[in-house]
C-alpha cells in the first residue's frame, strides 16, 4: 500500500526470509562466513543459537544460497520427529529407496553407502536441523550417530543445528553429553543494538529502490530497538507498520509516534489501554475506524483469523451485520471442510511417493473452527482446490494437518514455500514428502 508513496520496488520488511536483503552488519556477515568455514572444514557438528526472530532461518537460507553447486543440503524442519522416523526422513530427503518396513540398520547402511559415493565424487552433504531445541533427546541422539560415519580423513556428513537458547539447556543434560562433545563450532546471534538497527532499516529501504532522504533516524531506530528487543522479525514488523502510519498521514519520515503506534498494534508495548490500541490501529490503516472494523472480519494485522481467539475477538468488535457475515461463512465452510478431507483422502491414494506438499500448520481437531475460518478467508494467491487436510495423531491428540499443493520436485515446492504470504509464514510451514504424509494418516 505504501510502496508507491515511498518509491519502493517491493516490500522492504517482509518477515519471510529474503536472501537478496541479507544484512551483513551486526555480525551477521561474520557469522555466515564462519559457518561457511565450519562446513568446509569438514569436522564435527556446528550449532547456531538465537532467540525467536533473531535471524536463524535467514542464515540457513543464506547458507543454502552460498553453498549451491558445492554441497548437497538435507533440510529437517520438523522438530517432532521420533527417533524411529528421523533416519527414514533423512533417507527420503536424500532420495533413497526406503519404506516404513525398512529397519534402522538397513536405512543407516543405505545412508552410509550414499554418503561414501558422494565423498568419492568430491561432494559434501550437509544436514540442516531447524528448531533443534524442540527435538526429543532420543531423536538428537539418532542424529549424533550419523556423525560417526566417516572416512580416515573426514566426516561423511556435516551437521548444523539451529535452535533457540533452550537448545543449550537440553545439551547440558548428562544423557546427551556425547552430542555436545561433537560440537566443534558454536555461534550465538545477538539482538541488534540501536546503531545497527538504524543501519539495518536504511539498508533494507535502499535495497528495494528508495532514493530519498533517510526515512528512519536514530530516534526512531532507538524506539524500534526498544520495542523489538533488537530481534529482526520484530524490527521488520514494527518498521512495516511505522511506514504505514507515516504513509497514512501523507508524510515521508517515520516518527517515534508512528513506531509507538506500531508497537501497541503489535502488542509489543507492555502497557496500554484499549483506547490507545484502537487509536493505534486507526493510525496504521489510515483509513478510519469504520473501515478498520470492516477489515478485521477477514484479517487482523495482516493475519488470517484462523483461531478461536481471533474469531471471537472479531465478532465482538464488528457491527451486527458484520458479525452475521462471520456466522454465515462458518456455516458454509463446515461442509467445505468435509469436502477437503475427502479430496485429500483421494489425493493421497494416488499421489506419487516422491512428490512434495507444504504443511501450512497443524491444529487440534476440536479447534476445527479455526480451519473453517481459514478456508473461508484464503489468501488470494492460494488455489482452494490445492488445499489438503487430513487427520493425524500427535502424542495421543487428534490433529488436523493442513497442506498446500502437490509438487513433483523439491525445487518447485521450495519456490512456492518462499512465496507464501507473511501471515502463513508465521506458522513456519515446511516441506513434506507424500510418502511421509501417508505414514501419519489416520483413517477412520
Amino acid at each position: 500500500m505504501y510502496q508507491g508513496h515511498f518509491g519502493l520496488e517491493r516490500a522492504p520488511f517482509k518477515i519471510t526470509p529474503d536472501t537478496s536483503l541479507f544484512f551483513e552488519g551486526s555480525q551477521r556477515g561474520a557469522a555466515l562466513d564462519a559457518l561457511m568455514y565450519a562446513i568446509s572444514s569438514g569436522e564435527g557438528i556446528t550449532k547456531v543459537v538465537g532467540e525467536v526472530g533473531s535471524g536463524k532461518t535467514m542464515l540457513c537460507r543464506m547458507l543454502e544460497v552460498r553453498l549451491v553447486g558445492e554441497v548437497d543440503v538435507v533440510y529437517i524442519a520438523n522438530p517432532s520427529l521420533s527417533p524411529d522416523n528421523i533416519l527414514h526422513v533423512i533417507a527420503h530427503e536424500l532420495g533413497l529407496d526406503v519404506d516404513s518396513n525398512s529397519n534402522k540398520l538397513d536405512v543407516m547402511q543405505k545412508i552410509q553407502t550414499y554418503l561414501l559415493k558422494k565423498h568419492a565424487d568430491n561432494r559434501q552433504v550437509v544436514l540442516f536441523v531447524e528448531e533443534a531445541q524442540s527435538m526429543p533427546i532420543e531423536t538428537l541422539e539418532e542424529i549424533r550417530l550419523l556423525s560417526n560415519l566417516e572416512t580416515e580423513q573426514s566426516k561423511l556428513l556435516q551437521m548444523v543445528l539451529f535452535g533457540q537458547p533452550e537448545l543449550d539447556d537440553k545439551l547440558a543434560q548428562a544423557e546427551i553429553r556425547q552430542l555436545k562433545e561433537r560440537i566443534t563450532h558454536s555461534f550465538y546471534l545477538e539482538p541488534f543494538p540501536p546503531s545497527d538497527t538504524l543501519e539495518y532499516l536504511n539498508f533494507r529501504l535502499r535495497n528495494v529502490g528508495y532514493r530519498g532522504p533517510d526515512v528512519f533516524n536514530q530516534k526512531t531506530a532507538n524506539a524500534i530497538e526498544k520495542y523489538s528487543g533488537g530481534l529482526t522479525r520484530r524490527i521488520n514488523i514494527l518498521a512495516d507498520k511505522a511506514l504505514m502510519a507515516s504513509f497514512s498521514e501523507g508524510g515521508h519520515e517515520v516518527t517515534v509516534k508512528h513506531v509507538k503506534a506500531g508497537a501497541i498494534d503489535s502488542d509489543f508495548a507492555k502497557k496500554h489501554d484499549w483506547k490507545q490500541w484502537l487509536v493505534a490501529a486507526a493510525i496504521i490503516t489510515g483509513l478510519g475506524i469504520a473501515v478498520w472494523l470492516g477489515m478485521i472480519i477477514g484479517k487482523s494485522d495482516g493475519k488470517l483469523i484462523a483461531t478461536e481467539k481471533n474469531a471471537e475477538h472479531a465478532v465482538k468488535m464488528v457491527p451486527e451485520a458484520a458479525a452475521d457475515r462471520v456466522s454465515t461463512n462458518t456455516k458454509v465452510v463446515d461442509s467445505t471442510l468435509e469436502k477437503r478431507l475427502m479430496a485429500t483422502d483421494q489425493w493421497l491414494s494416488v499421489a506419487p511417493d516422491m512428490h512434495y506438499s507444504i504443511q501450512l500448520f497443524v491444529t487440534r481437531v476440536i479447534d476445527a473452527a479455526g480451519v473453517e475460518e481459514f478456508l473461508g478467508a484464503l489468501p488470494e494467491m492460494l488455489d482452494f482446490e490445492r488445499i489438503y487436510i487430513y487427520e493425524t495423531m500427535i502424542d495421543g491428540v487428534e490433529m488436523y494437518s493442513v497442506l498446500y499443493g502437490d509438487f513433483s520436485s523439491r525445487q518447485e515446492s521450495r519456490e512456492m514455500l518462499r512465496r507464501l504470504p507473511a501471515e502463513l509464514q508465521e506458522s513456519q510451514p515446511f516441506l513434506r514428502r507424500v510418502s511421509a504424509l501417508r505414514k501419519d494418516l489416520v483413517r477412520n
